[in-house]
């Protein structure tokens, strides 16, 4: 009697099939392929890549019995131990497993090779981040147009695109819900924020930091002021050089390679001149002329609390919430470039609505402590807030100005509380129902 041969499983003849394919041309080297053929190979091997990491994350989903036979945490762990991955890349490689199941039309898109697993972590990430309220037909028209957009764009441009994925789908929604994720993930920023120092041993120390973004390019504000080479000279008169050219009794930079030096080594030793520079006497204050801060925003922008601005940086244009950019206003030196509808410039400037110092001197005198309602933080720490906000036409007069602390100042500018004035001047703040 004939006994018919056993029939693979067809994903496993697949994969073997696939290996041993490959394995005929193991030997076969690529150098002598024309131009267009090389390129050919590339992109058709990339989509091959996506096609094989859309099966092993398929499997990967439905492997929770493999976890439990090995006793493994999940079968990612698992996956990690039995092929020598690294075990972050494998779980990261689970929650995507997770995530093409919600995801068909995704996971389609990596079974035709169109999209790679980089590419498909950011259009999942940016679907799930959409709110549940906006309903499943609109995450469903998101997946769809971020998987097209898939064939022109990699994964940082896709990123950005799933971020304001709204204002194609449904624009008359975008600006207000863009204003709510926005405002979360600020508060989400100063919640997390973290500065670490660890001592090296050698004379050294390592500092590391989770900052929200507003203050690192405060920071760097700060930093780049002071890495001109020309400030570095051996001159010990105490003045503040500045580069005004090559004169006669220019005296020779400390370190004559510093025009050559990287530009992080420049920025540390600019972040150790300036914790020099630092007036003892005058610390800690709060209520100082903070940095320069260029925000672009509309006026009905301004005008409305769930609503977006534009904050200038060295690498571009970050978004902020018009909440943020009014609380800037009254702590920073900043340059509001308000536009219409239009987007034209109707207003550049203004740095001069900023309290001078006899001004800050004689509030605190006034006030003595922050002026929120039962708050005991001394006035020399606290911000200068404007109680006619400069959005409105506000003046920098003594009587139209309060002490708040950091925590109370950022609550006056969070539009989910009220506040009153108390006849005493006080400020006493509601949470809005």
């Amino acid at each position: 009697m004939t006994v018919a041969p056993l029939v693979e499983q067809p994903l496993l003849a697949a994969v073997a099939d696939a290996r041993a394919v490959l394995g005929r041309v193991a030997d076969l080297q690529p150098l002598y392929l024309s131009v267009g053929e090389k390129e050919r190979l590339l992109v058709e091997s990339a989509r091959l890549a996506a096609q094989v990491d859309e099966l092993r994350l398929r499997c990967l989903a439905e492997a929770g019995d493999v976890a439990d036979k090995h006793g493994a945490r999940d079968a990612g762990a698992w996956l990690a131990h039995a092929t020598h991955l690294d075990p972050a890349a494998a779980s990261a490689d689970r929650r995507l497993a997770g995530a093409l199941q919600d995801r068909p039309l995704l996971a389609a898109g990596m079974r035709a090779g169109g999209v790679n697993a980089a590419q498909a972590r950011v259009i999942a990430a940016a679907v799930d981040d959409l709110p549940d309220r906006l309903g499943a037909d609109l995450r469903a028209d998101a997946e769809a147009r971020l998987v097209d957009y898939a064939g022109e764009f990699g994964p940082a441009d896709l990123r950005r695109l799933g971020r304001r994925i709204l204002d194609v789908l449904a624009p008359e929604i975008a600006e207000e819900e863009e204003a709510k994720r926005i405002e979360a993930e600020e508060a989400a920023a100063r919640e997390r924020a973290s500065l670490k120092f660890r001592n090296l041993g050698d004379g050294r120390s390592r500092m590391s930091g989770v900052l929200p973004t507003s203050t690192v390019e405060r920071l760097k504000g700060y930093l780049d002021a002071h890495t001109n080479p020309a400030r570095r000279t051996s001159d010990t008169s105490g003045t503040d050089d500045i580069d005004t050219g090559p004169t006669e009794d220019a005296k020779p930079d400390l370190n004559p390679d510093l025009a050559r030096s990287p530009f992080h080594r420049r920025r540390a030793w600019a972040f150790m001149d300036l914790l020099e520079l630092l007036d003892p006497d005058r610390l800690p204050e709060h209520g100082g002329d903070a940095t320069t801060v260029t925000v672009t925003i509309s006026l009905d922008q301004l005008r409305t609390d769930l609503a977006t601005a534009g904050l200038l940086t060295g690498e571009g244009e970050e978004t902020i919430s018009a909440s943020e950019a009014r609380r800037l206003a009254c702590q920073a030196r900043i340059i509001p470039v308000v536009l219409d509808g239009h987007a034209r410039v109707l207003d550049l400037g203004r740095s001069a609505r900023l309290f001078q110092p006899a001004q800050r001197v004689a509030i605190r005198l006034r006030d003595h402590v922050c002026r929120a309602a039962g708050c005991t933080i001394p006035a020399r720490w606290c911000h200068l807030h404007h109680l006619d906000p400069w959005s409105s036409g506000g003046a920098t007069d003594l009587d139209l100005a309060v002490t708040l602390c950091g925590h109370h100042h950022q609550r006056i500018h969070d539009h989910r509380y009220t506040h009153t004035r108390l006849p005493n001047g006080d400020i006493r703040f509601h949470r809005r129902t």
